[in-house]
């Protein structure tokens, strides 16, 4: 009988033993996932500080929203274990950020509000649109295999015969479109003339799909890209992300395309004096943007006008 007692009692106190040693060692772990999660916290918040000095006011909001939701999730406190001390870390660290967020994003909403107010309004007439005149060429690594470019590289026509043209990244392989070599940015106008019909005057982003006949590669058919439809039989089209908008006006031979980037406004006018407006786009462009012409019909011709 005492040594059945003994017996147990050795049995328990072994197994007293073991939990208490399993318990300590879970303890030990999940103290040094929150110390590694205190010292993450603390890096990042100085990167944040140093990185909200930056002009790149959209990258900064994303890099802090994606860390406001990385710790949301990763900070797991066992509510059952007594680290104290440690809990009010991480508390605190995350009340700093979301703190920190919230000033960074009122002083930039600021900042673009006041840069909103003392931005110029559109021109008028034409001499005042020639003041931001920009200079563009085609690109010919981007231009359809149909497409010949002039030597200027500011006229393209639409050829019944393939050209020998390398097989590149950037070449539109199944549609006969060609994009600008120069970016347009800030306030920028060019002027376009075309001939014979079926021609589109667009503005696109540079990472539009170039492989293909898919909608994520046609000019208007994509949130990438805004394209008005040229054509002597019909009246003008816009078309953004396939969404097709019918301007009910003739299209004229001489366009004038009108880019505010940071106001977010794309503007098409017939050359005229006055000018006269005939499509206007309110949007956010998030990237640079490119000039594009996509020609239907061979020996269509379309080209960028010297001022």
């Amino acid at each position: 009988m005492i040594s059945s007692t003994e017996k147990m009692h050795s049995e328990v106190t072994e197994l007293i033993s073991t939990q208490e040693k399993a318990e300590l060692s879970r303890a030990e772990r999940l103290l040094e996932q929150l110390e590694q999660e205190i010292t993450d916290l603390q890096r990042r918040v100085t990167e944040l500080e140093q990185l909200s000095h930056t002009d790149d006011h959209l990258h900064f909001l994303q890099e802090i929203k994606s860390d406001l939701r990385e710790y949301s999730r990763s900070i797991t406190v066992n509510q059952h274990l007594s680290f104290d001390g440690v809990r009010k870390s991480l508390s605190d660290l995350k009340k700093r950020l979301e703190e920190f967020y919230q000033e960074e994003f009122i002083k930039i909403s600021e900042h673009a509000a006041a840069v909103q107010n003392i931005l110029p309004s559109e021109p008028k007439n034409r001499e005042d649109f020639l003041q931001y005149f920009c200079d563009l060429t085609l690109d010919p690594n981007s231009a359809y295999y149909h497409l010949i470019l002039s030597e200027t590289k500011r006229e393209v026509m639409y050829s019944e015969r393939r050209q020998n043209y390398f097989d590149l990244p950037e070449r539109f392989d199944n549609r006969p479109q060609v994009l600008s070599k120069e970016s347009v940015g800030g306030r920028c106008y060019w002027e376009v003339e075309r001939r014979r019909d079926g021609v589109d005057i667009s503005v696109s982003y540079k990472d539009i799909s170039r492989k293909g006949r898919g909608n994520e590669c046609k000019f208007g058919a994509n949130s990438q890209s805004w394209s008005l439809q040229c054509s002597c039989l019909y009246s003008l089209t816009f078309f953004h992300n396939n969404i097709e908008t019918d301007l009910g006006v003739p299209a004229p031979s001489r366009i004038g395309v009108y880019v505010d980037h940071i106001a977010g406004t794309l503007s098409f006018y017939s050359v005229s004096d006055p000018m006269t407006l005939l499509h206007r786009v309110c949007t956010t462009f998030t990237q640079p943007l490119y000039a594009g012409f996509a020609l239907h019909w061979l020996f269509d011709t379309v080209r960028f006008c010297e001022p």
